[in-house]
């Protein structure tokens, strides 16, 4: 089989400009599904008309992530705000259908600054719960899947409340709905738990997203670094995971030559 990947323009084809103008470049380069995280800033019209003259498939958007001026980073697990939640998801449902998105990562949010995570672990895991139980729902009726991403906190961010696949397993376990899965970033889960044979093999059931870069530069998958993604997606191959995988890295130079190995992979694959 052969794996699908889709581009993250929020992080690829910066050399392009605006977010619009990276839909045609990202489809120039070959790609039929794109990724983005936060496309709230830029006018719904003006986002769907690039994405529709490019030609290609909005995999994956992330909900409203909230104030990030004041760094918030996702409402999903903040006590206090789930007024704020519900309103920002249904902003995001707006530009989920408009752009026939199927996928969109829920963020859980940081840890307040003058809690502990000890302090906030209880409030915080049960208002995540209560909001994506509300999520999933509301989501589902609308044919969107829901989905939660552990961020590691030793590299990328302290604070974040979601940081590891067996904490966001305990979390799904506690939603139980089926419209609600896990988004797994390979980038974070080497850096907090690695074992990543396993524990694609584990998580399966539960994943309905993927994502690449390489551990711990968060650059190209075949640049230096502790992940042999070759190694990596023969395994996806041979489990049968046939979702989008998203490339969300910072490239180490031009987007396109860095996508040298994409090229080789697609062309191997034929």
């Amino acid at each position: 089989m052969t794996l699908k990947f889709c581009a993250n323009i929020s992080w690829l084809f910066r050399e392009a400009g605006a977010v619009p103008l990276r839909y045609g470049a990202a489809a120039r380069a070959g790609f039929r599904g794109v990724e983005a995280a936060f496309l709230y800033d830029i006018p719904v019209e003006e986002v769907v008309k690039a994405k529709e003259e490019a030609g290609v498939e909005q995999v994956l958007i992330n909900m409203f992530p909230g104030n990030l001026a004041d760094g918030e980073l996702g409402l999903a697990a903040l006590p206090g705000r789930q007024q704020a939640f519900k309103d920002g998801l249904e902003l995001s449902i707006k530009y989920a259908n408009a752009l026939k998105c199927k996928r969109m990562h829920l963020m859980a949010g940081r840890v307040p600054v003058d809690w502990s995570r000890e302090a906030a672990l209880p409030s915080m895991e049960e208002t995540f719960v209560e909001n994506l139980k509300f999520a999933a729902a509301r989501l589902e009726k609308e044919g969107i899947l829901a989905l939660i991403e552990p961020i590691n906190s030793k590299m990328t961010d302290p604070k974040y409340f979601l940081n590891t696949p067996r904490q966001a397993l305990g979390i799904l376990q506690k939603v139980g709905h089926k419209n609600v899965k896990l988004q797994m970033d390979f980038f974070h889960q080497q850096i907090m738990d690695g074992n990543l044979t396993n524990s694609i093999k584990e998580y399966l059931p539960h994943i309905g997203h993927m994502q690449v870069s390489q551990v711990p530069g968060r650059a190209e998958p075949d640049s230096e670094g502790e992940v042999n993604y070759g190694y990596v997606f023969s395994v996806l191959e041979s489990v049968g995971y046939d979702g989008w995988i998203g490339l969300e890295y910072n490239p180490a130079g031009d987007t396109l030559t860095g996508l040298e190995w994409w090229r080789k992979y697609m062309s191997k694959a034929k």
